[in-house]
């Protein structure tokens, strides 16, 4: 099962969002690339989940985390 995906994380910069790893940035172990991938928060704002039918999504992990 995948790790949980935080919606607004507070440092997303330090982290690669590129996989279920959550790698810091300075240590790629995946090997997705040379760079980091941004977490949407840092490219879409603080909304990013309130768009593109995120919010159900979302809410649909958040509730079955509770079962």
């Amino acid at each position: 099962m995948a790790k949980r995906f935080p919606l607004l994380p507070k440092h997303p910069e330090r982290i690669c969002w590129g996989c279920d790893r959550y790698c810091p940035a300075e240590s790629l172990a995946c090997g997705n690339g040379a760079d980091r991938t941004m977490h949407p928060m840092e490219m879409f704002g603080d909304d990013w989940y309130e768009s593109g039918g995120w919010v159900s999504t979302c809410l649909n992990q958040w509730l079955l985390s509770r079962i």
